[in-house]
């Protein structure tokens, strides 16, 4: 029986196509996602490289294909149907989770209850294996809220469905990979959580995370919280403290090749000259400015330690253009190529790990 169910299982993976399903949610309705992803599973250089499985509402993905003057009329593929084994282009997997009219631009709890369904159920697509990755448009934190839903974004939120200890925000722009120690929180809060135990943890899970991006040994670079590495302790006790004993603990107890704290104000321009493969940074902003400033609209926000690989765009649902088709879509575009090239590696190293 066994051997069986093995056949058939294999069987199916040999109808797969050989490009990877990557599940793209849509974001919050009333946000740019809709157009976004619209215009960029559009694009030959997308749809060359994976098969997108659009995640959302199929009507309103055609009002604004109409409104807007974008392509559409893909399958439809139900929320209760399975995706076919035989899948080679474009499908809408349809929830149907709207209700009435969703106005461009406005917040709403309904928007953020239909954007959190579509987490929901690309996570769910993930585990069942019917699709090899996540792409996210952007969300609204508040209206993700209004809808009955406390997480402060994407990260939070699909740690929890994944039940997911460790995990941690990335970014990944042009020539340069940064991971994050804390995300969405007061300064004042992100100052304390730089704490030994926490910067080990980032540090151990970029070091396996980039190993499973095909990054045999990768180089670490850790970011320094206060002004100029605290020029030893003139100007704060977080380095000696807390980073300098995480950095070497992870090096001498995990032979992890680490190295830092480094002062904040070169070190990512270091990493993107090629020094380092990836910078931890300590807090949000840190981490943002540099990313933003090398490449604005072609960064990739990556969810590090997930059972998955899930990438996202660099911006908000940007509600001020939204209905407009004026967005650009060279993120999602980023985002979804990254998902596919991400899993496909993620694939081949498990291959590896299990032959080993």
């Amino acid at each position: 029986m066994a051997d069986n169910e093995d056949n058939l299982i294999s069987s199916s993976a040999n109808l797969r196509s050989s490009r990877p399903r990557i599940g793209i949610t849509i974001g919050d309705p009333a946000g740019i996602g809709p157009e976004v992803v619209l215009k960029a599973v559009a694009e030959d250089e997308v749809r060359s490289v994976c098969v997108p499985v659009i995640i959302g509402d199929a009507q309103l993905l055609a009002h604004n294909a109409r409104t807007l003057d974008l392509q559409c009329g893909y399958e439809i593929v139900r929320y209760d149907e399975r995706l076919p084994d035989r899948l080679s282009d474009t499908v809408i997997f349809h929830l149907d989770n709207i209700q009435g009219h969703v106005e461009p631009g406005i917040e709403s709890g309904d928007a953020g209850k239909a954007a959190a369904g579509y987490i929901e159920a690309a996570v769910e697509l993930c585990a069942a294996g019917s699709i090899d990755a996540i792409a996210t448009a952007p969300i609204n934190k508040r209206a993700l809220f209004l809808g009955g839903y406390s997480f402060p974004g994407h990260t939070e939120f699909l740690a929890h469905l994944t039940a997911t200890e460790a995990y941690a925000m990335g970014f990944v722009a042009e020539n340069l990979r940064i991971v994050l120690i804390s995300t969405h929180v007061p300064l004042h809060e992100a100052i304390r959580l730089v704490t030994r135990e926490r910067v080990e943890k980032t540090i151990r899970l970029a070091d396996r995370e980039l190993r499973r991006w095909g990054l045999e040994r990768p180089r670490i670079a850790v970011a320094a919280l206060n002004p100029h590495g605290a020029e030893g302790g003139l100007f704060g006790i977080e380095e000696a403290s807390e980073i300098v004993p995480a950095v070497e603990a992870c090096r001498v107890k995990d032979d992890i090749n680490v190295r830092g704290p480094y002062s904040a104000d070169t070190i990512f321009l270091r990493a993107s000259r090629g020094e380092f493969d990836a910078v931890v940074a300590c807090y949000h902003d840190q981490a943002m400015i540099p990313v933003k400033c090398l490449s604005f609209g072609e960064a990739v926000n990556v969810t590090l330690g997930l059972p998955f690989i899930r990438t996202s765009v660099d911006h908000g649902t940007a509600f001020d253009i939204a209905g407009k088709g004026i967005a650009e879509h060279s993120s999602m575009v980023a985002a979804i190529k990254l998902a596919a090239e991400l899993s496909l590696k993620a694939g081949e190293s498990g291959r590896a790990m299990e032959a080993a």
